[in-house]
């Protein structure tokens, strides 16, 4: 079994902290060329996974309700679940924390959400992934799957037929050429409730964290949402989040700003936008699940007597319970907000 570490600044930052919970990728292959007889190796049919120590994030809820959230307003996105982990570096197991296991996109999130799991897997990262006008490169478009065959081809069609002049000479053409490489329905549902639920680490402001899937089964490029740690609350001194109306949003993010410039696309993010609050970011529903989820793992994160146990984060014991009541206010003051801009 293959183990690493992960991430970026949710490494960099707790490593130079000097705390020891770090990000933790596993592959239960990675090693099955120099040893045949683990060849296909998994557990539970998981090939790989990863444990995500909910970096920046004191309610330790963000990662997975965000990725439930997506996949309950119907967007592909991996499933997660809470892990206590204990690592033996020689002197028997110790308490590392509490941890989200996440599942890998490219591993049984294709195999699992999709009907064909042949397709391209793309890691974007970078400026390229963007999509601004002429700033694709093959390193900026990581393959996940299908390595070997160094073609682009999906990704190039979308930069040119985005970027093509039909967009303002024949804008039903470009609408229909865009929708025969791109998924765009499932984007602008993507959209919506990335700007609900207030994520400012992906695209429109960041140039990462998330996947793109080539689905050999509509031939559609799909976007699949990654990494969620920074969801579920608003600026605090971070970046701007994106506004509602995305007006902030400019030409160098132009799958949002040439969306939203189309009337047709436009409406369709405003449906879909009443449409998440319906279905899967309810003030009363999502309460209910943050105090849930917050007691199932309280005795692991901050010990039955309110002590710090393991490898942490957090501060203090008061922290957690105050990151709890931070989400249950950002639920309510944010469907009011979205309601408000739904009505204007």
């Amino acid at each position: 079994m293959g183990v690493r570490f992960k991430g970026n600044s949710s490494l960099a930052f707790t490593w130079g902290d000097g705390v020891m919970k770090l990000p933790i990728k596993l592959d239960f292959d990675e090693f099955e060329g120099e040893y045949p007889e683990v060849r296909d190796q998994r557990l539970f049919g998981f090939r790989q996974l990863t444990l995500s120590s909910n970096f920046i994030d004191s309610s330790l809820l963000r990662e997975k309700v965000t990725a439930d959230i997506f996949r309950v307003a119907g967007v592909p996105a991996p499933h997660t679940a809470f892990y206590r982990v204990y690592i033996d570096y020689g002197e028997g197991p110790i308490y590392f924390g509490l941890y989200a296991m996440v599942e890998v996109v490219d591993d049984t999130v294709i195999e699992e959400q999709f009907v064909d799991d042949g397709g391209n897997v793309y890691k974007p990262e970078g400026r390229g992934t963007t999509f601004a006008e002429g700033s694709f490169t093959e390193e900026a478009f990581d393959k996940e799957t299908n390595r070997a065959e160094e073609d682009w081809n999906d990704i190039l069609r979308l930069f040119d037929v985005l970027h093509s002049d039909l967009r303002i000479i024949d804008t039903p053409v470009w609408q229909r050429e865009l929708e025969s490489v791109f998924d765009v329905d499932g984007f602008l549902l993507w959209l919506a409730v990335n700007v609900i639920v207030q994520n400012w680490d992906t695209y429109g402001r960041s140039p990462h964290n998330y996947y793109i899937y080539s689905d050999p089964a509509t031939d559609l490029l799909t976007w699949i949402p990654w990494d969620n740690n920074m969801a579920l609350r608003s600026d605090k001194g971070l970046m701007p989040v994106l506004t509602l109306d995305l007006e902030d949003v400019n030409r160098n993010w132009p799958l949002i700003r040439y969306f939203m410039d189309d009337p047709v696309y436009r409406r369709k993010y405003m449906e879909n936008l009443e449409h998440v609050l319906e279905t899967a970011f309810d003030p009363e529903v999502m309460t209910v699940r943050y105090r849930e989820l917050h007691n199932l793992i309280k005795p692991f994160v901050t010990g039955e007597n309110g002590e710090l146990p393991g490898y942490t984060l957090l501060d203090c014991p008061e922290e957690f319970d105050a990151a709890l009541e931070d989400l249950v206010d950002h639920v309510s003051r944010r469907n009011l907000e979205v309601d408000a801009f739904l009505r204007l």
